[in-house]
């Protein structure tokens, strides 16, 4: 496997989290540049640490990764986004989604876990190619995941802010049916492989 298969697979696995960010970055009202590096970091590392798990876990628990992935997936998104959704339609004093909860480690936990679940399983692809003929480094192309994903989902948060200028009041709205969106597209298109 060469560089530029890897590189393209890196593209494909961030865009969850390239979405994620612009859902978010419509959100945070005065993006900093702490706030993108913040996205950047998260979804970068766990993209990064995701294929190293799936590869050393790839021998003994393939099947059990493959069989669960997209449902985890699908329920962490579907909790925050309908999070988000459900709150935007309390009052302006009330509204509990705001950059702190957005921004909570907590919350950018759940985030980076759940954009990066289908790295686990491409990790565990990679296990299968891991031999001399195929020329395929784990920490390498790990580190191209990683590195892409920083930098598509530190981009991503600036363009949501792009988007969120433009939709304004209804950008909380936007932004959980985003994620929801997201979750649903993992979830199918694991349940159309089977």
């Amino acid at each position: 496997m060469n560089l530029a298969e890897v590189f393209l697979i890196a593209v494909g696995l961030a865009m969850d989290a390239f979405a994620v960010s612009i859902s978010n970055g419509i959100i945070i009202k005065n993006i900093k540049f702490q706030h993108a590096l913040k996205f950047g970091l998260f979804f970068g590392i766990f993209q990064f640490i995701m294929p190293v798990i799936g590869w050393f876990c790839a021998k003994n628990f393939k099947e059990y990764i493959e069989n669960f992935d997209h449902w985890i997936a699908f329920i962490l998104l579907f909790i925050i986004g309908g999070k988000m959704f459900l709150e935007s339609f309390k009052n302006e004093n009330e509204n509990v989604v705001s950059e702190k909860n957005i921004l909570s480690f907590y919350n950018m936990i759940i985030l980076a876990v759940a954009t990066s679940i289908d790295a686990l399983a491409v990790g565990v692809s990679f296990a299968f190619l891991d031999n001399a003929e195929s020329g395929l480094n784990i920490w390498g192309a790990s580190s191209v995941i990683g590195i892409v994903a920083f930098v598509i989902s530190y981009t991503g948060v600036y363009l949501g802010r792009k988007i969120g200028d433009i939709i304004q009041k209804n950008a909380e709205r936007v932004g959980g049916i985003i994620l929801i969106a997201i979750g649903i597209k993992i979830l199918a298109e694991h349940l159309l492989e089977a």
